[in-house]
């Protein structure tokens, strides 16, 4: 399942978020290192379920559906709050660092409103830059991913010079327990050729393309958020204003069948208005010029935008027979997949299965009925059968 890291100084709003996403409930105090061990859940991001489009009523296993909408699945970390110094040490630094290892995106939640210094404590909104805040995570992962580099790095680098080794290839083995692939090495040593006197430059590049970080400007909803956002965008970062208190009131309001709210609307529905409390009331009234505002709460956009966006993944829909849509339990549409761009029907047979992958014959689209090969490249929304020579 992709991972996706939660990350920021302490007391930005890291657990509500975390809470919002997945509705677990983990302590949220307004001070720093609320979190101490590392919170991991499962959130969803969204697709567009075929099941409209086929008529059809389906089922899912391993995601859910409603409305035409799929939600499938993601985890998600929420890690101890990271202070200057971290990769040192110094905070929770090494347990912070650590979390991340096989994250794939990093999601940095930034206090927008600036109402918070830079070690977490409250200050008056607008009395702190969170583009301070953007500049130091990058930083302290930088050095993190830089001084792995440099445990032995003279060492390895002569060994692999005098045997002629593939140095992407090795270097790759390295740092395969930090879930960053030879592509991504190969790509970053040709950004950032390779001196050995020189690793932080290797670190930055590998930490963009292994580790790309989007900015959740969270508490959108006070005074200076609005202007910060603009001059986060400006210096060239990807923000998503959010509400993580707003996500949550609503979330579990819908649970208690109060209001009518999927996660990534943009608007909700009271139902029961005569079951709210005056204060519930101005809440859910304050909670809807925010979306007004803004569009929505903000949480589900952060989600589909680090998988869709900076991963490149697409939705991919397995059935066993292509015209029942089903799975050999009769389960329609039952799974949904994440798979990167480029994908090929043969590689989605082995992430199903190894023995599918190695006795794969072909594949069929269930939409056209046609056959197609090996190397065909799916597409987002695809539903496809794979033909086996043991059985389908």
């Amino acid at each position: 399942m992709i991972e996706l890291g939660l990350v920021g100084k302490p007391n930005t709003g890291k657990s509500t978020f975390f809470n919002a996403a997945t509705l677990a409930s983990v302590p949220v105090a307004n001070y720093p290192f609320t979190t101490i061990e590392p919170n991991v859940g499962v959130a969803h991001v969204r697709g567009r379920c075929p099941c409209a489009e086929f008529g059809v009523r389906c089922n899912p296993r391993n995601s859910a559906c409603a409305g035409g909408v799929r939600y499938i699945p993601v985890r998600i970390i929420d890690v101890a709050g990271l202070v200057r110094g971290a990769h040192q040490g110094k905070g929770l630094g090494n347990r912070f660092l650590d979390s991340l290892r096989m994250a794939s995106a990093l999601l940095h939640v930034v206090d927008a409103a600036g109402s918070t210094d830079e070690n977490g404590r409250p200050c008056p909104p607008g009395s702190h830059d969170p583009l301070e805040d953007l500049a130091f995570l990058e930083e302290e992962i930088d050095l993190w991913l830089c001084g792995i580099l440099e445990r032995g790095w003279k060492k390895f680098a002569r060994a692999v010079e005098l045997r002629g080794e593939d140095l992407a290839e090795e270097l790759s083995k390295r740092l395969s327990g930090l879930g960053i692939t030879e592509e991504q090495v190969s790509l970053a040593l040709q950004r950032a050729p390779f001196d050995p006197s020189r690793p932080l430059e290797l670190a930055r590049e590998l930490r963009r393309l292994s580790k790309p970080i989007m900015v959740v400007a969270n508490k959108a909803d006070l005074g200076p958020a609005a202007e910060n956002v603009e001059r986060m965008r400006a210096a060239g970062y990807t923000v998503v204003p959010v509400s993580s208190e707003a996500e949550l009131l609503l979330r579990r309001a819908a649970e208690r069948g109060l209001v009518s709210y999927r996660p990534g609307d943009p608007a909700f529905q009271v139902l029961k208005p005569e079951a709210l409390t005056p204060e519930q009331a101005r809440a859910l009234e304050a909670v809807r010029k925010y979306m007004e505002r803004w569009g929505s709460t903000g949480v589900q956009e952060c989600l589909d935008t680090a998988v869709y966006r900076f991963l490149g993944l697409i939705a991919v829909y397995p059935v066993e027979d292509e015209n029942k849509l089903t799975d050999k339990d009769g389960n329609v549409l039952p799974d949904a997949f994440l798979v990167p761009k480029g994908t090929t029907a043969r590689q989605l047979a082995y992430r199903i299965h190894t023995e599918l992958g190695e006795s794969f014959l072909y594949a069929i689209d269930a939409r056209t009925k046609r056959r197609v090969g090996e190397e065909y490249r799916l597409k987002d929304g695809d539903v496809i059968s794979i033909v086996a020579a043991k059985g389908r």
